[in-house]
């Protein structure tokens, strides 16, 4: 089965979205976590933007030595020599270059001429290739751009010694069918070389940064760049726990495994809540607090008799410690009386249906039944016959 290598950028792309800005401690000991996870590179920050991404870099490099450290770089001399002095300790060290293609960005942001962007990525990645082992060139803003010029910037960066070509959709502007096209026709173009790997690194402007690395999979590439939680500018990057997890639910469709310990995936997204504050949404795929919450009377049963019922993969396979069956309003009777014993009761149909009302009347009123609540109103109906000197079972003749 072919692998598909997973590129986390959190500490780089992912640090660049407001409010997510990290000390070098704070880097380190996501990248330990990362590591741990097994992801096969780490990209852990941008050296020529401050001091302080240099010397992240570097430490990372000196520490991790089971994931690739990458290190991104415009393709400017001094941008890769700042790049180049970060990841000089790594075990496996990889140069990450780019340079827009896009018409947009080449004239309105750059003031470069299509010659002129070629002859920069031609340059700096061949005077990469020659100070480390792995470059990577990425065409920023690939999904916005001509196709003719695109397959042109990515010829001459393999040309100029770069093995792994990233197309990314910088903006989040593309929908599946055309991100997975745009793959197909550069590699038509190209070829498809050996030795050379297609990477996808999307945005989730549209909501649809997940879909498209998805299709770009389907597309033949090998490298998807994403993001723990999913943060990143704007409206985030793909998020690496959902790429990875479907992937492992959909094999059979997709064909194609990784080398991430799903286990690790939730105390990876709540080490970096920690460190950043910033906590994901309840709602959230794979690491929400209510992934793997059920509410819901009919869904409870369900997956009190079978949980395929309502989940695809049990909650303990991505390092969730449990499913949560919520009492509230919409609870059915099966899950109060799981959740009853849970607590050391056992009650009686009667004792049940009367415990039920009163949580279906609470629930009406204060939208959450909290475990305490719970636990009076089963103190109060459980234990209440005791107290009138009758036996729990003598609802019938009481």
């Amino acid at each position: 089965m072919e692998r598909v290598h997973i590129f986390d950028t959190t500490l780089r792309d992912g640090e660049q979205s407001p409010g997510f800005s990290m000390t070098v401690p704070e880097k380190l000991r996501l990248a330990r976590q990362l590591s741990e996870l097994g992801v096969d590179v780490i990209e852990g920050g941008f050296p020529i933007a401050s001091k302080g991404d240099l010397d992240a870099v570097r430490e990372i490099a000196k520490e991790v030595k089971e994931s690739r450290v990458a290190a991104l770089s415009r393709a400017r001399q001094q941008d890769v020599d700042a790049a180049l002095e970060a990841i000089a300790p790594a075990r496996f060290p990889r140069l990450h270059i780019f340079l827009a293609t896009s018409d947009l960005h080449l004239h309105h942001k750059l003031r470069l001429s299509r010659d002129e962007a070629l002859e920069a990525i031609r340059s700096m990645v061949a005077y990469g290739r020659n100070h480390c082992p792995e470059v990577e060139f990425s065409a920023e803003d690939a999904s916005r751009s001509d196709i003719n010029f695109l397959c042109q910037a990515v010829e001459t960066a393999i040309r100029a010694g770069a093995t792994v070509i990233n197309l990314p959709d910088t903006v989040g502007y593309a929908v599946p069918e055309e991100y997975a096209a745009m793959f197909t026709r550069v590699k038509e173009h190209l070829g498809d070389p050996l030795g050379i790997t297609y990477s996808a690194h999307c945005h989730n402007d549209l909501g649809l940064a997940v879909a498209n690395s998805l299709a770009a999979i389907r597309a033949g590439v090998r490298q998807v760049e994403c993001t723990i939680n999913g943060i990143g500018e704007r409206a985030g990057n793909a998020s690496l726990e959902e790429i990875v997890v479907a992937l492992a639910v959909r094999q059979s469709s997709f064909g194609v495994s990784t080398g991430v310990r799903l286990e690790k995936i939730y105390a990876s997204s709540r080490l970096l809540s920690e460190v950043t504050g910033v906590h994901v949404p309840p709602n959230k795929a794979v690491v929400g607090s209510n992934a793997f919450a059920h509410e819901a009377g009919i869904h409870q049963d369900g997956i009190l008799k079978n949980p395929l019922t309502y989940e695809i993969l049990p909650p303990e396979a991505v390092g969730v410690p449990a499913r949560q069956l919520v009492v509230g309003k919409h609870s059915g009777r099966n899950a109060l009386r799981a959740s009853l014993k849970e607590l050391g009761y056992e009650p009686t149909d009667e004792e049940l249906a009367e415990c039920y009302r009163q949580v279906i009347a609470l629930a009406d009123e204060a939208k959450h039944v909290r475990q305490r609540d719970l636990l009076a109103i089963a103190h109060q109906v459980i234990r209440r016959k005791s107290f009138a000197g009758l036996p729990r079972d003598a609802s019938a003749a009481s």
